[in-house]
């Protein structure tokens, strides 16, 4: 049962002047746990959040009982002279809501309650960006049956190491598909090809690689002992016309990985920022998708947070080409976050 739940708005939206835009800044983090883990990590939230100016946000681990939440998030912004519109979900049937998302645009419509198992795709909202209709669908799948860790020799279940690492791709997509993330996207694909918008995206962490990603060109890389795997969801999104708006502007992996976890963060210590830590387990697995065919376009992608990982118990930096936006002071979260921006392809 699809249930409309709460919208929390204000009358104005500070910087965004009707018929002044002339593109479109989409950020997805995953706050980890709440922005409760780093000491300071909710303030270092809102200061990142007012400095990115970011026009759309998608959060994911955000405890919408008790925690962050996008009326605390507004609130706080507004504290730093910037008005915004917020999202939140409420924790209804079978899992909750452990997303959120804010706007600078006026949010027309709060949709949860989309999934039927946890790990699902629960919760849509639609925002009207200057007579434009943006639909977005924040989401963090499935956790469990991590199986990009088994070429690593990581258990993907227990977090335990392997005797010997797993590589054959078939074994790996068996783990894989014992999680939900595979029904996820299918039923996100099933809801969104009833929808029609001016842009629709799907941003968020997905607990799983790409298969833009884990090639022949890389599969020697990153300890992934030469596996090259067909990712589900990034496959299945593909073939409902889905792209990746990161792999758009960067199709290269090899120059431009991307990863976005584990990130360095220097306010904890390194064995809490890592599941495996005698491997290089670094990963893509947070992602704005996008529907093509609509008023815009990808034309910039960005990774936000440390230019540095954790690889093997070590804090590396990353020597790759991709662009980061570092964060000015702490870093809240265990992840980076990916800044999209779009632009107008179809003026009105």
């Amino acid at each position: 049962m699809l249930r409309r739940l709460f919208a929390f708005m204000f009358l104005c939206c500070a910087g965004c002047s009707a018929g002044k835009i002339d593109e479109l800044r989409v950020l997805q983090l995953n706050i980890w746990g709440d922005a409760r883990v780093v000491p300071g990590a909710f303030d270092a939230l809102a200061d990142e959040l007012a400095r990115l100016d970011a026009h759309v946000v998608a959060l994911c681990e955000v405890n919408n009982h008790a925690g962050v939440t996008s009326e605390r998030l507004v609130e706080a912004l507004k504290e730093r002279g910037q008005t915004w519109y917020g999202a939140s979900g409420r924790c209804t049937g079978v899992q909750g809501t452990d997303v959120c998302v804010l706007s600078k645009y006026p949010i027309e419509e709060i949709v949860t309650g989309l999934s039927t198992f946890p790990g699902g795709v629960d919760m849509k909202v639609r925002i009207d960006v200057e007579g434009y209709d943006v639909l977005l669908y924040p989401a963090h799948l499935d956790y469990t049956h991590y199986a990009c860790y088994l070429p690593r020799g990581y258990d993907g279940v227990t977090w335990r190491k392997l005797s010997a690492p797993e590589s054959d791709p078939e074994a790996v997509l068996r783990m894989n598909r014992a999680s939900t993330r595979d029904e996820a996207v299918t039923a996100f694909l099933d809801e969104v090809s009833r929808e029609r918008a001016d842009l629709i995206l799907l941003a968020g962490d997905f607990n799983e690689p790409s298969h833009l990603d884990w090639t022949d060109a890389t599969s020697g890389r990153w300890d992934r002992n030469g596996c090259v795997v067909p990712w589900d969801c990034s496959v299945l999104l593909y073939g409902g016309g889905f792209r990746d708006a990161y792999r758009d502007i960067y199709p290269d992996p090899a120059t431009h990985p991307g990863f976005t976890y584990p990130s360095d963060n220097p306010a904890k210590a390194v064995d809490a920022l890592t599941w495996a830590p005698d491997a290089d387990e670094r990963e893509r697995i947070d992602f704005i998708y996008y529907l093509p065919g609509g008023a815009f376009a990808p034309k910039r992608a960005e990774i936000v947070g440390p230019s540095s990982s954790i690889v093997r118990s070590e804090r590396v930096r990353e020597s790759g080409e991709d662009r980061f936006i570092e964060p000015l002071g702490i870093w809240p979260s265990d992840h980076k976050g990916v800044l999209a921006t779009f632009e107008f392809v179809r003026k009105r």
